[in-house]
């Protein structure tokens, strides 16, 4: 029989393993920060761009993208090649890939601490970046599809198609979450609005979550578990079932975000339904993730490597256990914007993400350096930590939703709320915040072991490059089914049908969901009370955006007893036409804002950003101390409304050019509201004198930051006004 000998590229492999170690390391360092920054609000204080604001956007991109995204690059790249028995197709292509996602990496490092983000969850980047993640994603599917066509096996292992899926489905989440219209370098809109932008934003962002936290992880679950095990897979026919199924299922799924918000009922409930039969398809991966181990558990007890796996794959069934749990409206009712959904997110990012990524390092670089592990027992040592601190992480963070939901939602015999002030549900978690912070800074000490037990590994081995391989060559067999092949085993050596009916199969959920709230209008009714925001608005609002605020506050009141007595009335659909982004949030570690407007004075706007503990004790808010002393440029308004003209939003030529005049009169009217604070006109007035004896130059008040922000804040909710419980805005379809 004819042999081919060709070499498998290692290079690459090494390269996105070490880079994984390096983000996960920084990515953790920085929750760990965050986790503090509970503990201690005015930990960075002065420092805006190590705010919570803009270093949680970066905490979540660095683990997802930097952390996991680089394992998932090398394990595919690894297991690609061998299962396909070939060499990548491209090396310069793998380098392109490796060197462009660094970039990518380091240019979010860069731009979300100085401010620069879309606010939309997962998707924060701006568009130049977002255009850079497109273009590195096509090298990626290139060098991949390339290698497939290229490959010595006929048959096409389980991992292979979901990779493929991942391929496809990442492509096409990113493409339409990330549509905008750029204003400037690093400024854009989104192109959707309101309903329509958190419909297409969680079909992104459950999806995300789907297709590159799950997807690709389990096709390197069917890798190197088999792998690591020395055993098949344990059902070839179920892993069949859970390919087909999930892929499906998942895309429809992402409404279950946005339970009980203005989103149309009809497609909440289509988020509901596909989120529970989510639970069949997952737990049927897990079941054939952990019966491969049968027969094996002497080997798993004396394995760390394994002992990983095992408690990954757990962690993925209770993960997508209780997110379906999540789904159903009266336990979702409890848990959104609670800590809750914190410690449901950590509990599949910890143990799934992270525990797999550690068997999977185990595994390869002894492998790849050719030499025996440097130390079993501290490899043994970071599994016992880590699992002790996902542990110490999540249980506190359940412990602290509940909390939540039971204050917020307790009344009085007459009718009261028991908390009406929110900083009384603060306080009494502030316990579990301390273990949290213990739990993650053990999980961190485990990987800091793991990166001295590699750096050992690797220092006493020596690195094999391009590992010599052969394999017959592919020939070619007659494009229809063979006598006894079923359809799925035809399927399973063509590539290009098992691509085209992946793609149908995710595209059929988001179609169904996105294109019907996008072009009927009468899904999203209009109220006419509602006007777009006055030019000094628009830029509080970005001011808003770009300090991280919607991280910590939502804008949503939900159509609940409690909600509408502590925050006044629920939201309306018609209210956010004019929101590009939407900013409804997605946890409450501060009040909901969406009726803030009239709520305080001016003054006490500004005494609350410049010290929050001064207007509300008890308050882990940090100091936006900047706000009040930073020139506010309003240079690019013009353009910023001209974009949103472009976008539906009614602004008038006249409204445009008169721009500068409107802001500075509104801004004259806040600075005029601040002076009747007797304190604020003393302090500022000695300020201007103070600086003129010095001969530093002044800014007034009404050029400040902050009156931009206070214009924004005064403005929410107060389109619609209530009298008596009833709504005197009409709606109209």
């Amino acid at each position: 029989m004819e042999v081919e000998q060709f070499k498998y590229d290692n290079k690459i492999v090494q390269k996105f393993l070490y880079a994984t170690m390096l983000w996960g390391v920084v990515g953790m360092l920085v929750g760990l920060l965050l986790a503090f920054m509970f503990l201690f609000p005015n930990l960075t204080d002065g420092i805006s761009w190590l705010s919570f604001g803009r270093l949680r956007p970066l905490h979540t991109n660095a683990v997802i993208f930097a952390f996991v995204g680089n394992a998932m690059f090398a394990g595919v790249y690894y297991s690609t090649q061998r299962l396909l028995k070939a060499r990548m197709f491209n090396d310069a292509l793998s380098k392109i890939n490796f060197w462009g996602w660094q970039l990518i990496i380091v240019s979010a490092a860069l731009t979300l601490p100085l401010g620069y983000t879309t606010s939309k969850e997962y998707a924060e980047l701006e568009w130049p970046i977002d255009i850079a993640i497109t273009l590195v994603w096509v090298v990626f599917a290139w060098n991949f599809i390339g290698t497939v066509l290229k490959r010595r096996q006929r048959h096409l292992y389980v991992a292979i198609w979901f990779y493929l899926a991942t391929i496809i489905t990442v492509a096409v989440l990113h493409i339409f979450n990330s549509l905008e219209l750029p204003v400037s370098a690093l400024k854009s809109y989104s192109v959707y609005a309101g309903v329509q932008d958190a419909l297409v934003q969680w079909w992104y962002g459950h999806n995300a979550v789907a297709f590159f936290l799950t997807t690709p992880f389990l096709g390197l679950m069917y890798y190197f578990v088999p792998k690591a095990a020395n055993r098949p897979i344990y059902s070839y026919r179920l892993s069949i079932v859970h390919f087909w199924s999930l892929i499906f299922i998942y895309i429809w799924a992402g409404p279950h975000h946005l339970l009980y918000t203005s989103l149309p009922d009809w497609a909440q409930n289509l988020g509901v339904t596909f989120s529970i039969m989510l639970i069949a398809p997952s737990w049927g991966g897990m079941i054939n993730g952990l019966l491969t181990l049968r027969g094996a558990w002497d080997k798993v007890r004396t394995s760390p490597v394994l002992k990983f796996m095992v408690v990954a794959i757990t962690g993925y069934g209770m993960a997508t256990f209780e997110g379906p749990m999540l789904s159903l409206k009266n336990i979702n009712a409890i848990a959104h914007f609670s800590d809750w959904i914190i410690a449901h997110v950590h509990v599949g990012a910890l143990s799934w993400n992270g525990f797999l990524i550690f068997g999977m390092v185990y595994w390869l670089v002894p492998r790849l350096y050719k030499t025996p592990l440097f130390s079993v027992p501290l490899a043994n040592f970071h599994f016992w930590i880590g699992t002790l601190g996902i542990v110490l992480y999540a249980l506190p963070m359940y412990v602290a939703g509940f909390t939540q939901a039971l204050m917020w939602k307790d009344f009085n015999p007459d009718g009261t709320l028991v908390y009406g002030n929110f900083l009384e549900t603060v306080q009494e978690i502030i316990p579990m915040y301390w273990m949290r912070a213990i739990g993650g800074t053990l999980y961190l000490a485990g990987v800091l072991v793991m990166l001295y037990n590699m750096v050992a590994t690797i220092r006493s081995g020596q690195a094999v490059e391009d590992e010599l391989a052969e394999a017959a060559p592919l020939k070619r067999l007659n494009r229809r089914r063979l006598a006894g092949e079923t359809f799925h085993t035809w399927l399973e050596r063509k590539p290009v049908q098992l691509t085209i009916l992946a793609t149908i199969a995710i595209l059929i959920g988001g179609a169904v969901q996105i294109i019907p709230t996008l072009l009927v209008k009468s899904n999203i009714p209009t109220i006419t009370s509602v006007t777009p925001y006055t030019p000094l608005e628009l830029e509080g609002r970005d001011l808003y955006i770009r300090e991280g605020c919607v991280s910590c506050h939502s804008q949503m009141v939900r159509p609940f007893r409690s909600e509408v007595e502590r925050y006044g009335e629920y939201a309306k659909a018609g209210e956010f036409v004019y929101d590009h982004p939407f900013l409804w949030g997605s946890k409450r570690t501060g009040p909901d804002l969406l009726r803030i407007g009239g709520k305080y004075s001016d003054s006490w706007h500004l005494n609350h950003m410049y010290d929050p503990q001064s207007t509300s004790s008890g308050s882990i808010m940090p100091a936006y101390q900047w706000l009040v002393r930073n020139r506010h440029d309003r240079s690019a308004t013009e353009d910023k409304m001209r974009a949103m003209a472009k976008l539906g939003v009614p602004y008038s030529d006249d409204d445009i050019t008169g721009a500068q005049q409107a802001m500075a009169e509104q801004a004259r009217q806040i600075e005029e509201n601040l002076y009747q604070d007797p304190e604020f006109a003393r302090s500022y007035e000695d300020q201007k004198r103070s600086a003129a004896e010095n001969g530093e130059t002044f800014i007034e008040m009404r050029d400040r930051e902050i009156v931009a922000m206070i214009a924004y804040l005064q403005r929410l909710g107060t389109d619609i006004k209530i009298e008596q419980g009833s709504k005197v805005a009409s709606e109209k379809p």
